[in-house]
């Protein structure tokens, strides 16, 4: 049975990539939501990470809903998914979620950066100022609803696949969990790299924050895999064999226990324990830190994707 291709395979890369990109959307503006209101208060949108936050959260949603469109059998009548909802269907339900999600994201995007948009505005187009001036009253609401958004949109991407009777390793209470987390793990590393690109400073207080709250963070991802995958021993049966599937031998046992356990999760934990102790944060290590957490993401969007239809009930 090759590791790509099989019998049982319903979704492939695109649905990872889709479920990649919806949480690092999701993650990046959860962090620059806390960035703003635990760091920097009205100075937010002058910070290269609230910044990088900003750009890489509107991009990598609409990126993966691009994604899922062409995806689709017939991509071209997408448009009735987001006319004609079905509370039954998990699918329509998340549709829901993102569209929603986006307008609280654009709000907030629009309120923090409200003074150099009013700036360029003032003298050309003074509506958007009027208009502007209108949103800021609901900062407060808008601010809570993003987060909540955010954090339901993250866990929606392990609810898509955990609905999924048949799979017994993907219809698992623990996924909705663990990709939440991995999610925001994600939106912290997006923020990280995108800031540090964007001229932040590697050694400032945004960087000092996103890391104190990453190491619980991938401590929580850790307990969330063993969880995971003990009830799924602990199970028996099909669920058993489905999760020594995953992280047997063979190519998806590699990328288990050297990309997503080693690579993505055990070095990032370990550089920043590092950098918290030492305080020594450079452009490389940061930035070097951020892309191994984002490689340990994608490659557990893949790997859960793939080892979870390898195994039917």
């Amino acid at each position: 049975m090759s590791a790509f291709h099989f019998d049982s395979l319903v979704w492939h890369w695109p649905i990872a990539i889709y479920l990649f990109l919806a949480g690092v959307s999701a993650g990046a503006m959860f962090f620059a939501v806390l960035l703003k209101h635990a760091c920097l208060k009205d100075q937010a949108y002058r910070s290269g990470f609230v910044q990088a936050a900003c750009i890489v959260a509107p991009i990598a949603v609409l990126a993966g809903l691009g994604i899922l469109v062409l995806d689709l059998t017939k991509p071209f009548e997408f448009w009735k998914i987001l006319i004609f909802y079905n509370p039954t269907s998990v699918m329509s339900l998340g549709v829901m979620v993102l569209m929603i999600y986006q307008v609280f994201m654009f709000a907030w995007i629009a309120i923090t950066f409200r003074k150099p948009i009013e700036d360029w505005c003032r003298p050309r187009y003074e509506f958007v100022t009027t208009l502007s001036e209108k949103l800021a009253r609901y900062e407060a609401s808008v601010t809570g609803l993003l987060i909540i958004f955010s954090v339901a949109l993250g866990a929606y991407t392990g609810f898509l696949l955990s609905a999924q009777p048949r799979f017994p390793m993907l219809n698992n209470p623990v996924l909705p969990l663990l990709f939440l987390a991995s999610g925001l793990s994600s939106g912290a590393a997006s923020a990280l790299l995108g800031g540090v690109l964007l001229k932040g400073n590697p050694t400032g207080k945004e960087v000092q924050f996103i890391h104190k709250i990453e190491i619980p963070l991938i401590l929580g991802e850790i307990f969330l895999v063993f969880t995971f995958f003990a009830g799924l021993i602990l199970s028996g049966g099909q669920s058993k064999m489905a999760a020594f599937t995953a992280i047997g031998e063979g190519f998806w046992g590699w990328v288990f226990w050297f990309g997503i356990m080693g690579l993505g999760l055990s070095a990032p934990l370990a550089m920043n324990l590092f950098m918290t102790s030492t305080s020594k944060r450079t452009f490389s290590y940061v930035a070097g830190t951020a892309c191994l957490s984002l490689l340990g993401v994608i490659l557990l969007r893949n790997f859960i994707l793939y080892t979870g239809q390898m195994t039917v009930s």
